[in-house]
């Protein structure tokens, strides 16, 4: 039986991609549990692994003010971005989905080929005219596949065919003969991109093949896009006529295309290295480290987290697989709530549950939090039932 009437439970789940942010989802999950189990003490902390939603909560733990700035979408359509400043640390923090995120176009309306990242260049000017030392951009959620060619060209850089006709669509790359670079290629001090994936550029494990089908890229243009992004990586390899863009680039393919995240986001992480000397760092450490998040763990007795579904990606450096290696590092146990869940056997954690053990797909998305609010209510009477819940050792439940 559990050993205490009450327990610490840690709150912690990232967001229901395109329904809850990580907040919504936090509240939802907390007003279910107390119907159940109103003597728990829940600490709610909404995470991030640098995807949609990465500038709120990271803004959160900074006690950032919100900014706002007038740009375009991936689709070049004029919108209103957000982004998050810390005046006393001088730090900037940019979310990209924010700008030019595959959520702020109508479904099924842009092809890819159609996209770029030039949108996000307005956002990295203001943020460094406000005096932004340090800047933290976090990266996934894209719409975009162009190796952050539109926003090289929205900081100045030049693309040139071998005619030194300028080269405007990124679809246009395989004519690139030469690029020229501006007289400012450092923004900041310090520029960290937060990457939820270790994808490279090119490739069977690159950015077109494995995340361009979500964004709307299908088979038959991968050929056509893989050969644009080739082009692009070497010629910034110093792999062609021109000599490398600076000392640090490869003087062969490979060098930042190769570089684990640089497929992140339809290559702009490689874009971001690039063109702006940027370092790429786990998403999911950098919330960890900023939120204090082991100090949480430690303290708590049992840790529930989730985010929209729950598959064979979540443990490949996502932030809720993250969560539950952690919570075994400690001896704590784990539950995930999920939209949907493909492939629960196996894993760490103690108990998964999603919406669509309650219903269905489209009432799910229709009505997300309270159909989270009544997985959470469940789950919690079933945790007073079920003390199996609870894997021999953890004496702290």
């Amino acid at each position: 039986m559990i050993k205490n009437p009450a327990v610490n439970i840690l709150v912690i789940p990232d967001k229901f991609k395109g329904t809850l942010t990580a907040n919504a989802a936090a509240q939802a999950i907390a007003h279910g549990w107390r119907k159940s189990r109103p003597r728990d003490s829940l600490t709610l902390l909404p995470m991030s692994d640098g995807g949609d939603g990465f500038g709120e909560v990271m803004g959160q733990l900074l006690n950032a003010k919100i900014q706002k700035i007038k740009t375009v979408d991936a689709a070049h359509r004029k919108c209103e971005a957000r982004w998050w400043w810390a005046p006393r640390t001088r730090t900037a923090m940019i979310e990209s989905a924010s700008v030019i995120g595959l959520t702020k176009l109508p479904p099924g309306k842009f092809h890819p080929f159609e996209l770029d990242t030039f949108g996000l260049g307005a956002v990295i000017r203001t943020a460094a005219e406000k005096g932004a030392k340090r800047c933290i951009i976090g990266i996934g959620g894209s719409a975009t596949n162009d190796g952050g060619f539109g926003l090289a060209r929205a900081l100045g850089w030049k693309f040139l065919d071998r005619d030194d006709a300028p080269i405007e669509r990124w679809i246009e790359l395989h004519r690139l003969a030469r690029i020229c670079q501006p007289k400012r290629t450092r923004w900041f001090r310090e520029l960290i991109v937060a990457v939820d994936v270790q994808n490279p550029l090119l490739g069977p494990r690159g950015a077109t093949r494995v995340y361009g089908p979500q964004k709307g890229l299908r088979g038959d243009d991968f050929a056509f896009a893989e050969k644009n992004l080739r082009r692009l990586a070497r010629v910034c390899s110093g792999g062609l006529g021109p000599p490398p863009l600076n000392q640090r680039r490869s003087s062969r393919l490979g060098g930042a295309a190769a570089t684990p995240g640089a497929g992140a986001a339809g290559g702009l992480g490689f874009g971001l290295m690039t063109f702006l000397g940027a370092k790429m760092e786990p998403g999911f450490d950098l919330f960890a480290n900023l939120a204090h998040l082991e100090k949480y763990i430690r303290a708590t007795d049992l840790v529930i987290t989730g985010e929209g579904r729950i598959d064979e990606s979540t443990f490949m450096g996502k932030g809720v697989g993250a969560i539950v290696r952690r919570g075994q590092k400690f001896k704590i146990p784990c539950i995930a709530l999920a939209g949907n869940i493909s492939g629960r056997k196996g894993r760490a954690f103690v108990e998964m549950h999603a919406l669509t053990d309650l219903t269905t797909v489209e009432k799910a998305k229709a009505n997300p939090a309270h159909w989270l609010e009544r997985l959470a209510a469940k789950t919690a009477k079933a945790v007073l039932a079920v003390p199996r819940s609870f894997p021999p050792g953890s004496s702290r439940v």
